[in-house]
């Protein structure tokens, strides 16, 4: 939870909107779609996610090169989708996203799906600046990374509930 409270508040909203399509949790267009425009992102995103099934499938229990091959290039798309959207400005909010979206499995093929989908040229290039500034030297090269699955998951919230 401290993690996500660090994040900017477009970073969760887009976190939260991102788990409901993701995770098929709730009807994102009536939580999130305020606007014309959100909808039509809303839309492009769960267009966007019809991948997660088959990329959660592809992620390798042994480390061999082809299934490797498979899982990163179907992975770095999804990958430069969200960071297009320039919601998510560091690779914090993208691992936070990503190994919820995929798993504890995902967490070593994050750094390098992160890495090349944010030095692509369909990534603006101040906000590719930012992006790849983001990744600390110890998460590029990390020698393990746990496998225990996350246990918090940010919800929408109506305001007018919470108060």
């Amino acid at each position: 939870m401290r993690e996500f409270a660090g994040f900017t508040p477009a970073e969760q909203r887009y976190i939260k909107r991102s788990l409901d399509i993701g995770l098929s949790r709730s009807d994102a267009f009536k939580l999130w779609g305020t606007t014309t425009s959100e909808s039509n992102a809303i839309r492009r995103q769960y267009v966007a996610y019809q991948d997660l099934k088959v990329l959660r499938d592809l992620i390798p229990e042994t480390g061999g090169i082809g299934e490797v091959e498979r899982l990163i290039g179907k992975l770095i798309r999804l990958a430069v989708f969200d960071l297009d959207q320039e919601k998510l400005s560091s690779f914090s909010a993208f691992r936070f996203l990503y190994e919820r979206l995929l798993g504890p499995e995902a967490r070593p093929y994050l750094p390098a799906a992160f890495c090349a989908a944010a030095a692509l040229p369909q990534i603006r290039p101040q906000h590719r600046k930012t992006l790849l500034q983001s990744l600390s030297e110890a998460a590029a090269t990390a020698p393990a990374w746990s496998d225990t699955a996350p246990r918090f998951y940010p919800e929408f919230i109506d305001d007018v509930e919470a108060a």
